[in-house]
C-alpha cells in the first residue's frame, strides 16, 4: 500500500485532524514533524515560541505512540526531508493542513508544492481554520460558510494506526541549538493538549463568568480570559472543538438563574472565535500585508527605519509612561497580555512615537507566545491606522492606567522604580515636573514624548491622507476585498480623553468595517 506521510505543522494534535484521519484510512502512516532551523532564525520568532511548540510536539508524540505510529522528527529543510522519504520509500502521498503563516512559510509551501509536482507526489491539504483559499473565497458568504464549517462534527482521533518503518531518528533540539537566546520568559503556560483541555474547561465552567467585565484590565484578564490563544496558534485544540464546547456551555446556562453573567460572557467569547478567522483570512488572501499596508497610499507615511532610540525605549518598557511600561514588562515576563494592552502598546508605538508598525510589530511578534501572523499583522496595521477603513484609535496611557489599574498596583509591581508612589497618583508621573520626578523616582525616565502633542500630530497626518481622493478610492477597494459585511455607521476617530488636551475629533471620512474597537480578536 502507498505510504501516507502526514506532515504536522501548527496542528499538533490527533483529534479533529482531517489529514491524519483521512491518511489513516488509506495506508500505513508516517507522522512527521520537521524542525526547520532557517525558520527559527527569522526576526519574528523567539525561544519562548519554540519552548511552547516543543512541548506540544512532545505531547503529540505521546498521543501517536499510544496509537501505534511513533512520531518521526527530522531537522532540516522540508524539501530535503521529503526527498529522503522519496529515496527511502519510493512513491508516497503527502498530507497536511493548509497554513497561513508568515512570508517564509508561504514561500516554503510554494517550494514544497513545486517539488511535489516535479516528483509526482500527491499533496493533499485540508482546511485548518475557517479560511478559504483562491476561488473558494466568497466574502459575501464568508460568515455563513464559517458557521457551517464550525458546526460539523469534529473528527475522532484514529484508533490503531498502521505505522511506517522508522525513517528519521532526529531529536527535538534545545533552543540554543537553534540559535535562540533566552528571552526573559518567567511565567510560561504548560504546553500540550492535556493542558489546553484543562484551560478550556476551567474557562467555560469557572474563570469565564466575568469575561466581559474583566478582559480589558491586565489586573483581571490573566484569569478571566480563556488563555487559549497559544493552543489555537499551535493547533493543540482545533477551533471547531472550542466553538462547539462554548456553544454547549451556552446552551447549558441559558435558563439557569444561578448562572448570572455566563450568557453574555459566552456570547462575547464566541464572537471572538469568529473574528479569529476573519483576520487570518485577510493575510491568506493578500500575503503582502505582512509588510505593506492594505491601503498602499499609506506606504512611507511613517519613515523607515524608525527612530531606534524610541523603539528601544518602548521595547524595554522605559518610555516614561508607567502604564505602557508596566504592560510591556508584563508581556516580556509572561509571553501574553490581554488585547486592550496589545492595542495600547501598538497605539503608543505608532502614534506617540511615530514608529512604523512593521518594526514595532516584529518586537511584539517575538514577545507573543501565541504569535499568529494572520491575526498579528492585520491587527498591527489596524491599530496604526493604515488599513484605510478602520476607526483611528489613540489610547491615552494616563486614562487607560486610571481606568484599568485604578489602585496603581499593577504599575508598582511591574515598574518597581515607582514603588514609592502611592495609589492612582502613579499614573500621573508623566505630568510631574523634572524636580518632582527626580525627588520621588530618580531611576525612572522622563516621558519620551508629550502624548497630547504627539497624538495630535499623528492624527493630523493620517486624517490629511484619508481626505485624499486616491485614499478614499483605495479604501473602497480594501473594504470590498477584506471588510466585514456587517453594516456599520461611520465613526469618528476615537481618542482617549484625559485632563491634558488631546487630538481633535474631526469628522470620520472613510468607512469602518466594525473591527475598530479592537475587542473582537485575539487574545481571547
Amino acid at each position: 500500500m502507498t505510504l501516507q506521510v502526514v506532515w504536522f505543522k501548527r496542528d499538533l494534535r490527533v483529534h479533529d485532524h482531517a489529514p491524519l484521519h483521512e491518511a489513516a484510512a488509506c495506508g500505513p502512516v508516517l507522522p512527521l514533524v520537521v524542525v526547520e532551523p532557517e525558520y527559527w532564525r527569522l526576526p519574528d520568532v523567539s525561544a519562548r515560541q519554540w519552548r511552547f511548540q516543543r512541548g506540544a510536539i512532545e505531547d503529540l508524540a505521546r498521543a501517536l505512540g499510544i496509537r501505534g505510529a511513533p512520531l518521526q522528527i527530522a531537522v532540516g529543510d522540508v524539501v530535503d526531508v521529503l526527498m529522503h522519504c522519496r529515496v527511502r520509500h519510493g512513491a508516497f502521498r503527502l498530507w497536511s493542513h493548509e497554513e497561513t503563516g508568515n512570508a517564509w512559510t508561504y514561500a516554503r509551501d510554494r517550494r514544497v508544492a513545486a517539488w511535489c509536482r516535479a516528483q509526482g507526489v500527491e499533496w493533499r491539504q485540508r482546511m485548518q481554520f475557517g479560511v478559504w483559499r483562491g476561488a473558494r473565497l466568497d466574502r459575501d458568504r464568508w460568515s455563513a460558510d464559517w458557521h457551517r464549517l464550525m458546526m460539523r462534527r469534529p473528527l475522532p482521533a484514529p484508533g490503531g494506526l498502521a505505522s511506517a518503518p522508522a525513517t528519521f531518528d532526529g531529536q527535538l533540539p534545545a533552543a540554543d541549538e537553534l540559535g535562540l537566546a533566552p528571552d526573559g520568559l518567567r511565567f510560561p503556560l504548560e504546553p500540550g493538549r492535556r493542558a489546553a483541555i484543562a484551560r478550556l474547561d476551567s474557562f467555560l465552567h469557572a474563570r469565564g463568568q466575568r469575561y466581559t467585565r474583566e478582559m480589558s484590565s491586565p489586573v483581571t484578564a490573566e484569569r478571566a480570559c480563556s488563555r487559549l490563544s497559544q493552543d489555537l496558534a499551535y493547533g493543540t485544540l482545533s477551533l471547531r472543538e472550542v466553538v462547539q464546547a462554548a456553544r454547549r456551555r451556552a446552551a447549558a446556562v441559558e435558563d439557569d438563574p444561578t448562572a448570572r453573567g455566563w450568557s453574555r460572557s459566552l456570547a462575547s467569547f464566541a464572537s471572538r472565535l469568529h473574528w479569529h478567522c476573519h483576520f487570518i483570512q485577510k493575510l491568506d488572501a493578500e500575503p503582502e500585508v505582512e509588510t505593506r499596508p492594505f491601503a498602499r497610499a499609506y506606504e512611507g507615511l511613517r519613515p523607515r527605519p524608525g527612530d531606534a532610540t524610541k523603539l528601544a525605549a518602548w521595547a524595554a518598557g522605559r518610555t516614561g509612561y508607567p502604564f505602557v511600561d508596566a504592560a510591556m514588562r508584563y508581556l516580556a515576563a509572561h509571553g501574553w497580555i490581554n488585547f486592550r494592552m496589545r492595542a495600547m502598546l501598538t497605539s503608543f508605538a505608532t502614534y506617540d512615537l511615530w514608529l512604523p508598525w512593521q518594526e514595532a510589530g516584529l518586537h511584539l511578534a517575538r514577545q507573543f507566545v501565541d504569535y499568529e501572523p494572520g491575526i498579528h499583522w492585520p491587527q498591527c496595521q489596524m491599530q496604526a491606522g493604515e488599513t484605510g477603513i478602520n476607526t483611528l484609535r489613540v489610547y491615552s496611557p494616563v486614562k487607560q492606567g486610571r481606568e484599568q489599574d485604578p489602585s496603581g498596583e499593577f504599575v508598582r509591581r511591574w515598574v518597581p522604580e515607582l514603588a514609592g508612589v502611592a495609589g492612582a497618583a502613579v499614573h500621573d508621573v508623566p505630568r510631574w515636573s523634572e524636580a518632582e520626578r527626580r525627588a520621588q523616582c530618580p531611576d525612572y525616565p522622563a516621558p519620551i514624548v508629550d502624548h497630547a502633542v504627539a497624538a495630535r500630530a499623528a492624527l493630523d497626518a493620517l486624517q490629511a491622507l484619508r481626505r485624499r481622493d486616491d485614499a478614499r478610492a483605495e479604501a473602497d477597494a480594501v473594504q470590498a476585498k477584506h471588510g466585514s459585511r456587517r453594516r456599520r455607521t461611520p465613526r469618528r476617530p476615537r481618542v482617549d480623553r484625559d485632563p491634558t488636551p488631546a487630538a481633535p475629533r474631526s469628522r470620520r471620512d472613510t468607512r469602518d468595517d466594525g473591527e475598530a474597537s479592537g475587542q473582537q480578536s485575539l487574545p481571547f
